[in-house]
């Protein structure tokens, strides 16, 4: 289990900006005062939609950019100004690799790790993405998926303390996406900090222990998923049988704090609070002789709570002194 109580944050940024362009209306603020904590063994999840800052946040946190604005530490340094220090500690798994499609795979991963402080064995890191069979094929031969695989092996060589995954499973079939997920779990076990972004709603409920929503480069949600998907209702659904008559005659109780929408004899009730409203629903249903079909009860989901929340901050009028 994750120890979040760690006193000295693996990854942090506090207050960070990027900023493309000059000042004023020509340019763009990609990134508009995050703040981030990530503890040791912990995975991270970012998730946005396209445009939201996650891949200039990522650029920033790994190095590959100076901030703006604000200050940010990897494994305690400033990953831009001590990258020296800080680059052989971590793994970048870019969105895409920019392999040379002449190399074979092994070829790529031996240049690789020959820049590589303390590499880990070449067929070792193939073997951990399930790539080592196609060892001896060139790059511009393997498939989308396999592509990505390889970025993770690359990523992988130098037994990185802190690993940065962008979008690591476009491409891959589910039993590859399956199998990566497992790695990722593994290494977070056994002790590697791990940050990703992805479009994957499903990527994220599977592995984070915990995640950040960004719109227009700022962190509009954060926690837990349950904690993220618990900001909206649960809902419950029912079909009424044709003889019971109008939704109305029958008088389904006052459901504290939930709200019920009747189309037909189609009902749907919200309600933030699911078991004692399900209760409430099943004990009416049985008292009046009404067998509920199609009945479905279920928690919001984190898709839910994404384009919910996102939907919200669209909406949100633009803070003033905005563009820096």
């Amino acid at each position: 289990m994750t120890d979040t109580s760690h006193p000295a944050p693996v990854i942090e940024a506090a207050d960070l900006h990027r900023r493309y362009g000059p000042s004023g209306a020509a340019g763009f603020d990609a990134v508009r005062g995050l703040d981030l904590t990530v503890h040791r063994g912990e995975l991270f999840a970012l998730l946005g939609t396209n445009g939201a800052g996650k891949t200039s946040t990522m650029e920033l946190l790994e190095g590959l950019a100076a901030p703006t604005g604000g200050r940010v530490r990897v494994l305690g340094r400033d990953p831009h100004r001590e990258r020296a220090a800080v680059r052989p500690r971590i793994g970048i798994m870019l969105q895409e690799g920019g392999f040379p499609g002449d190399l074979t795979v092994a070829e790529t991963c031996r240049g690789w790790a020959g820049l590589t402080s303390g590499a880990r064995p070449v067929d070792e890191a193939l073997d951990l993405v399930a790539m080592r069979e196609r060892r001896n094929v060139r790059v511009k031969q393997l498939s989308g998926g396999e592509r990505r695989r390889l970025d993770l092996a690359v990523a992988l060589l130098g037994r990185p303390e802190v690993l940065f995954l962008d979008e690591p499973s476009t491409g891959l079939d589910p039993e590859a996406r399956a199998a990566v997920w497992r790695l990722v779990r593994r290494l977070c076990d056994e002790g590697t900090t791990v940050l990703l972004t992805t479009h994957y709603l499903e990527e994220a409920e599977e592995l984070a222990d915990r995640l950040a929503i960004m719109h227009g480069g700022r962190i509009v949600a954060d926690g837990t998923v349950a904690e993220v998907s618990a900001r909206r209702p649960s809902r419950i659904t029912f079909e009424l049988p044709e003889r019971s008559g109008p939704y109305g005659s029958l008088g389904l109780p006052p459901l504290a704090g939930a709200e019920v929408a009747a189309d037909g004899r189609r009902i749907t009730v919200r309600t933030p609070d699911l078991q004692t409203t399900l209760t409430e629903v099943l004990g009416w249903a049985a008292h009046h002789g009404v067998r509920l079909g199609a009945l479905d009860a279920r928690s919001a989901s984190l898709e839910d709570a994404f384009l919910a929340i996102a939907a919200e901050a669209a909406a949100a009028p633009e803070p003033i002194g905005s563009t820096r």
